[in-house]
């Protein structure tokens, strides 16, 4: 049985039940006494005339008694009736709302017109269901980042075999030619050195290729800790300084005496090394390159033609390499912005990198 047929029964029983104990007393309390005849000691009879006035109540009361129980049976059934209404019409109310809050409709909510115990229930559905829709919005966000990261992990591995395709086919073509002592490649002292070369540039960026694969997972596995960037920095930029000094650039480097700042120290440090490596290759000798403090930025520049617009949107591709360094041996692998721009995004730190008008240049800015 339903709940407002239930407690309508229930009620009305119960109201019927104290209708009839009341009108059943009430029939007691006035019922007729039989009349009493007293005897004094002289052996006179005498009679009780209020008997009389008794009998006229009783009567008067019986008489009444039938409307009596016909109203309030039906102030009986009128009430229970109220009362189930009251009762289950907000519980009636909560459920078409969880039936809209099943076909997951956004913007429902259960109505509160009370601080009872279906008030109490209608606001924890109403927090239930919010952090329900919190939670599925998370996981649809959650959904989209895992795909997108499988997505770029399969770009990854198809621009990885195509780059890794061309060196083993040249390689292996040479190789042949050898053995089969064909033209010019039966000189095997000049060619087996080449040949050597082909198999460290093939090492190098395997190994690039693994770390590059490597550098998101390490990112999110590293906790961030209070680190003190300006030595940081001043540890990362000594190396580069000597290769700088040795290339005959000038490297510049202005920090302030102490910036801390929470983030994972190695990775930041890897992308920072990146960042330097790249601008040290790409400065012509007796240009510059600047690492200083623009507030809570850090700004990396280095002298030198600045990238085309149209270059700068693929920048972060896997394996790109603008048009004036497509050459392997001068313009790298095209592996070391694409890393930067993993770790920087695992650690959520926003970076710009755009071309410097005066002097002519790239600025690479990292927002902290």
């Amino acid at each position: 049985m339903k709940l407002f047929p239930k407690t309508f029964f229930y009620t009305l029983g119960l109201m019927l039940f104290i209708v009839v104990i009341a009108h059943l007393l009430l029939y007691l309390f006035t019922k007729p006494e039989w009349l009493i005849v007293s005897v004094s000691p002289n052996d006179e009879l005498s009679f009780d005339t209020s008997l009389n006035v008794a009998d006229y109540v009783t009567r008067t009361v019986l008489k009444a008694l039938p409307l009596s129980l016909i109203c309030c049976v039906v102030i009986s059934i009128a009430c229970s009736f109220v009362f189930s209404g009251k009762i289950t019409v907000p519980i009636k109310q909560i459920g078409a709302v969880t039936e809209q809050m099943a076909r997951m409709e956004r913007d429902v909510a259960c109505k509160i017109n009370s601080k009872d115990e279906i008030g109490i229930l209608a606001d924890n559905i109403n927090h239930l269901y919010k952090s329900l829709l919190s939670a599925i919005e998370s996981l649809e966000i959650e959904k989209q980042r895992v795909s997108e990261s499988e997505r770029s992990k399969a770009d990854f591995l198809r621009a990885a075999s195509h780059e890794l395709k061309t060196p083993v086919t040249a390689l292996n073509a040479t190789l042949e030619n050898m053995i089969l002592g064909v033209g010019k490649y039966k000189d095997y002292d000049t060619y087996l050195p080449e040949c050597r070369e082909m198999t460290g540039r093939l090492a190098d960026m395997i190994h690039d290729i693994l770390e590059t694969s490597k550098a998101g997972m390490s990112a999110e596995n590293e906790e961030a800790v209070e680190v003190d960037l300006s030595e940081l920095l001043s540890s990362l930029c000594e190396p580069y300084m000597l290769i700088a000094k040795a290339k005959g650039t000038v490297f510049r480097l202005g920090l302030p005496d102490s910036f801390v700042a929470a983030m994972p120290p190695q990775m930041f440090g890897k992308a920072v090394s990146n960042i330097l490596a790249n601008a040290v290759a790409y400065t012509e000798p007796g240009r510059t390159v600047s690492v200083y403090f623009d507030g809570r930025n850090i700004l990396i520049e280095n002298e030198c033609v600045p990238i085309p617009k149209e270059a700068l949107r693929h920048i972060s591709l896997p394996f790109y390499r603008p048009d004036f360094a497509r050459d392997r041996d001068k313009g790298g692998n095209g592996l070391g912005l694409y890393i930067i721009d993993t770790l920087l995004r695992s650690m959520d730190i926003s970076y710009s990198f755009r071309p410097m008008e005066e002097p002519q240049g790239m600025r690479f800015t990292i927002h902290l």
